[in-house]
């Protein structure tokens, strides 16, 4: 099984919605001339001659596998980010290069998708081992052992996890590496909040920016979960309208997004926040509110706590304990 992802898995919905996956690097053009890996990598180094070597046998190394080393019938996983889900699938083609294609979508190979994974339901050694920064590897076989368990339903066996071999080359990649991975990690612990946990959580960040809030009850709010105002009250501007969505598996589409705004004033500002994301139709009814509507998704709402954090009560910052970690400049 190979884990395959573009950009830190950004254009994962592409994939599953095209049947392919890619890998970007276009500037490269197509990769099928370049069939060693040698090849590959002075291809690298003439394109991109500020990489350090170490980077382009990495990078070089990578493509050469997508390009040549993956066949049609081998299992390939990707990672969506903002649905935290694995999807499965094989490939069904050769390696192909379309110049007209999509900016991202160019490198691709054809690919049936067949299953998801919640990335809830896996271990912590399964989830470190799917990586985090390399955009093609090869998956070890204690995390498809796990994968396969979880698609067919299984109990798990206990599990002997090689070191691992997806670790990043140089300082700077390796402290990528543990920045994305602890985003991830911090999401883990995001979902496990509760509705009501979740909605104090973005009061808190919200009060770390300068504003008061009052926060709906349990019940009937009419799409008011959390109002935030200079004076706590709603009554000076800006205010800020919050509707707070904590389902982490289901995407808010247009339908809800309208719903929301239909009970909106001329100079509200809207807020709506979903930790299960957000379907295109329903950023695109964003985008030609009447108000001005941001929309949160899980990804986001990790930045927005991160760039608060410290700004934090000690009431919020408890639901979401995080610890902090030195790294050399």
């Amino acid at each position: 099984m190979w884990m395959i992802r573009s950009d830190g898995g950004r254009l994962a919905q592409e994939f599953i919605e095209r049947g392919v996956v890619s890998v970007g690097w276009e500037d490269m053009e197509s990769l099928q001339p370049l069939a060693s890996r040698e090849q590959m990598i002075a291809k690298v180094q003439a394109t991109w001659p500020g990489y350090k070597p170490m980077k382009a046998v990495v990078v070089g190394s990578q493509l050469h596998k997508f390009a040549h080393a993956i066949r049609p019938g081998d299992r390939v996983a990707t990672y969506d980010p903002s649905a935290r889900t694995y999807h499965l699938g094989t490939v069904e083609g050769s390696y192909i290069y379309d110049p007209a294609g999509p900016i991202g979508l160019r490198n691709q190979r054809r690919v049936r998708w067949t299953h998801q994974v919640g990335r809830d339901g896996l271990s912590v050694p399964t989830k470190n081992s799917l990586g985090a920064i390399l955009t093609v590897f090869e998956v070890p076989e204690a995390a498809v052992r796990e994968i396969d368990a979880a698609i067919s339903g299984e109990a798990v066996p206990s599990q002997d996890f090689p070191q691992d071999q997806n670790a990043a080359v140089d300082e700077g990649e390796l402290l990528e590496d543990l920045r994305t991975k602890a985003r991830e990690f911090i999401k883990d612990r995001l979902v496990k909040l509760d509705w009501e946990e979740m909605q104090e959580l973005v009061a808190g960040a919200l009060r770390a920016m300068g504003y008061k809030t009052q926060v709906s009850h349990p019940g009937s709010d009419r799409g008011k979960d959390i109002i935030a105002s200079p004076d706590g009250l709603g009554l000076e501007q800006p205010r800020i309208v919050v509707e707070v969505k904590h389902r982490p598996n289901s995407q808010m589409g247009s339908h809800e997004v309208r719903s929301f705004l239909g009970g909106r004033h001329k100079d509200d500002k809207g807020l709506y926040v979903s930790t299960g994301g957000f379907s295109k139709e329903a950023r695109y009814e964003a985008e030609r509110a009447s108000i001005p509507l941001t929309l949160i998704d899980i990804d986001d709402l990790v930045e927005l706590v991160l760039v608060n954090y410290e700004a934090m009560d000690m009431e919020s910052r408890a639901l979401l304990p995080l610890t902090k970690i030195w790294w050399p400049a």
